[in-house]
């Protein structure tokens, strides 16, 4: 019964899918016996010790809701509504009570781009999204398995290390209205290159009058300039034009990477149509998980509810982020091919290097690092960023 069974079963048709490149780069860190050896790879926060600590609010908003849960039962589509409110003041500040805005919960910032994505296609099938290349690999496949056609422009200048601007102009000629353009809202990854106020007010007037839709993916507020220097470009494009996407990630700036903690934020032109939007929002989520897990929304909540956690959370985001920012300086005074690291924000960098100077890297001292030559920064400790520009010297130009 079970060959038969099996046989019936279309599974000899599925076509075979390439291993995750990351997974093997852990593998193969785990494996390596030297104890001097650096990992640049996987994408999560580091402190001085090399732990992705729990900070110090989260600790105690958990120790509160222990005592004071006492239910664990749904709370519907939407998620935590008080979360989203309160999460929504550090994002917008002054236009989070707009009556245009509609925003729920969801599992993580890849649930948020993925029920964003399914909105889109539901809402116009035959809009096309714009990635910058290069972009974080998962933004592709998440709008593919909507449906939706993608279309890559130029971001990144390797040779300068920053934003080949008018390459992006260029290539998005031929975007039409109705299309959507992805934009990272701070700390790009892989590249840490960032827009100028005057781009950003750029991209903004170019999807005002050529009538595309941004969708902007912040997951990494608090980790560049600051809360509110990370959410002012957000803000911008929110307050000018009347159609806006915004996926958040609460991963990195709260530590919460394992509870998946997230959420989605759409602008319409006015609140009639932002009740629509909404509704089918709630719609899609039922189908696509549900209901969004509680406890990291929870705790997020409890932070942002009292003053005293927020102000620690506050504090201890800031001194992560100048960890990120002053081992970047220690990196950028090291050879003048890599000083635009200085400036550049958020946990990631390109490095100016083929694929074979990666793999040396890897055999001859033990650095780890995604084969496009992108580095977590926050990998790096003091005491390591020597050795690792040492080894990386011979290789640069």
């Amino acid at each position: 019964m079970s060959d038969v069974l099996e046989a019936s079963l279309p599974f000899d048709l599925l076509a075979p899918q390439p291993a995750d490149a990351l997974l093997g780069l852990i593998t193969l860190y785990r494996a390596d016996s030297r104890l001097d050896k650096i990992d640049l790879g996987v994408g999560v926060f580091r402190d001085d010790d090399g732990q992705t600590p729990i900070m110090r609010a989260v600790k105690a908003a958990e120790a509160a809701l222990f005592e004071v849960q006492t239910t664990k039962s749904y709370l519907g589509a939407e998620g935590d509504a008080l979360y989203t409110e309160l999460l929504a003041e550090i994002v917008f500040g002054d236009q989070a009570s707009s009556e245009r805005m509609s925003g729920v919960q969801t599992p993580g910032g890849t649930g948020a781009l993925r029920l964003g994505a399914e909105l889109l296609a539901r809402a116009n099938p035959d809009a096309k999204v714009w990635l910058g290349s290069p972009t974080w690999p998962n933004h592709a496949p998440i709008f593919a398995e909507a449906g939706l056609k993608t279309r890559n422009h130029r971001f990144y200048d390797h040779a300068s290390a920053g934003v080949d601007f008018t390459g992006m102009l260029d290539d998005l000629r031929d975007a039409r209205a109705g299309d959507v353009i992805l934009l990272h809202g701070c700390c790009h990854n892989p590249t840490g290159a960032s827009f100028s106020p005057d781009q950003w007010a750029a991209l903004s007037n170019l999807c005002e009058t050529r009538g595309l839709i941004p969708f902007i993916d912040l997951a990494y507020q608090g980790l560049g300039d600051g809360l509110a220097e990370d959410a002012l470009a957000t803000r911008t494009i929110f307050a000018q034009l009347p159609s806006a996407i915004l996926a958040y990630s609460c991963d990195k700036n709260f530590g919460l990477y394992r509870e998946r903690v997230g959420a989605l934020w759409v602008q319409s032109g006015n609140r009639a149509i932002a009740d629509r939007v909404r509704m089918n929002m709630l719609s899609l989520a039922r189908s696509l998980w549900s209901m969004p897990p509680d406890h990291g929304a929870a705790v997020v909540r409890t932070i942002l509810e009292d003053a005293a956690l927020r102000a620690d959370w506050v504090s201890e985001l800031g001194s992560m982020r100048e960890r990120l920012n002053g081992l970047r300086r220690l990196v950028a005074a090291a050879h003048p091919r890599l000083s635009p690291i200085g400036v550049q924000r958020g946990m990631f960098a390109m490095l100016p290097i083929a694929p074979a100077v990666v793999a040396a890297l890897r055999e001859d001292h033990g650095i780890y690092m995604a084969g496009n030559g992108r580095i977590n920064i926050a990998g790096l400790r003091a005491e390591t960023v020597p050795i690792f520009t040492q080894a990386l010297m011979p290789h640069i130009d």
